[in-house]
């Protein structure tokens, strides 16, 4: 939610510090960045210190830096992209963590609902971060108002984090015993996930899914504004607060697509699984192949019909979000529990530093350079923006090639991780 109330007041953060597309996609490139880099260290204190301090501290934190961004003035630009940038430290304290704690509490098809009610939180999250940002902004005529909502939120979770959660042993209650497992350096936790093709593969295919994901949450209302725009529907923004309906209406979609993506992807896994134990990378694998056409219709489709544009993006992000706790539940199933969180953070790493931490930087810089071959036009700023976007669809299918090879491998990793895991083996 925080992290896409950003995307959901864009046009008014590019014209109350006058910058152009490339600077507003670095906005979630260094946020990503940060969280990326940062993701490791984390997963390394999770995997041996107490988690549930490191997710509080990390949270608090970052609530704190989301309120400072909100009192930037307009000549220091570069003071918010600080700001955003130390935002990913709070992040990555907990979304390499929190998987594992779930893991530790739940097995088997328990598990897998467990961890699709945790995933609901990023598609329905984002989606309110466009529905907050944009009402806020709305209301207040302020885009700033819209970063000092999330602040209270996440003192709530620090709350809750302190006084409700667990600190279950890890790998206990899939032992069945509370005697701890051994614990071995990170250079060979590292080495070891390195000869584990299901969770490489799979890591990949995420990346994919973080790419796609990435560009059309920070573009999607800004590339429908400039389509109506062109439309004749919609006035340009020259002057704050600009119209967010779009980033309204794509909060709506991201949120109904997501709750129900993610809950359709386990069930449908967890059926298919009774008939083919390597169910869970071929869904993953369906979900970005079929996501792929319908966002192409959705980008070509903007300028001649609006409603079509949001129901191919409906149809398109439903599809992305079948991947979501599937993909979760594939780490935690073929990575031994005193590796799970160095195995999140890894994955982490990967899916941002090829996915979503450049994606919206690219996407602005093809925009730009596109637009400066043109003579100047709202139409200029609105093809050049379409172009870029096409690029999403070429990543889906690469990201749908990924999870079909991990259907190659997820049978023995999950065998060798469940041996490992019940000290049968070596």
């Amino acid at each position: 939610m925080d992290r896409f109330t950003v995307a959901g007041v864009l046009p008014d953060i590019e014209e109350y510090f006058q910058i152009g597309d490339s600077s507003s996609g670095l906005l979630q490139t260094v946020f990503i960045c940060s969280y990326m880099v940062l993701a490791p260290f984390f997963g390394y204190f999770g995997d041996r210190y107490n988690r549930k301090w490191i997710m509080s501290c990390g949270i608090f934190f970052w609530s704190a830096i989301t309120l400072t961004s909100s009192f930037v003035p307009r000549q220091y630009f570069w003071a918010l992209l600080v700001t955003r940038g130390l935002v990913g430290i709070g992040e990555a304290s907990y979304s390499t963590i929190a998987p594992t704690v779930i893991a530790d509490l739940f097995v088997g098809d328990v598990r897998s609902r467990m961890l699709s009610i945790f995933y609901f939180a990023i598609p329905v999250g984002s989606g309110l971060g466009y529905i907050v940002g944009s009402k806020v902004n709305d209301i207040t005529g302020d885009w700033h108002w819209a970063l000092r909502v999330t602040p209270a939120l996440g003192l709530v979770a620090v709350l809750l984090l302190v006084f409700v959660v667990p600190e279950p042993p890890r790998g206990a209650v899939e032992r069945r015993s509370d005697r701890a497992l051994v614990y071995t350096s990170w250079l060979t936790d590292v080495k070891a996930l390195s000869t584990n093709y299901s969770f490489l593969l799979s890591s990949l295919g995420f990346t994919s899914v973080a790419f796609v994901t990435g560009t059309l949450a920070l573009w999607a209302p800004t590339y429908l504004f400039r389509a109506q725009v062109v439309q004749g529907t919609m006035k340009p923004c020259t002057k704050g607060p600009c119209n967010s309906l779009d980033s309204l209406i794509f909060g709506i979609i991201t949120c109904i697509s997501g709750f129900l993506g993610v809950g359709a992807g386990v069930e449908i896994s967890k059926r298919y699984r009774q008939i083919n134990p390597r169910a869970d990378p071929l869904v993953c694998a369906f979900g970005l192949l079929a996501s792929a056409p319908f966002l192409y219709l959705a980008v070509v489709m903007a300028e001649t019909s609006t409603i079509a544009t949001y129901v191919f993006i409906f149809l398109g992000e439903l599809l992305l979000s079948l991947n979501w706790a599937i993909v979760a539940d594939i780490l935690l199933y073929v990575v031994i529990p005193t590796r799970r969180s160095t195995a999140e953070a890894l994955q982490i790493m990967m899916s941002h530093l090829l996915g979503d931490a450049g994606s919206p930087y690219l996407i602005g810089v093809i925009s730009d350079s596109i637009r400066r071959s043109r003579p100047k036009s709202y139409l200029a700023e609105f093809r050049s923006l379409e172009y870029a976007l096409l690029i999403c669809c070429f990543v889906g299918v690469m990201g749908g090639a990924a999870f079909l090879a991990t259907a190659m491998f997820i049978e023995r990793d999950r065998k060798k991780a469940e041996l490992l895991t019940r000290g049968e083996t070596d």
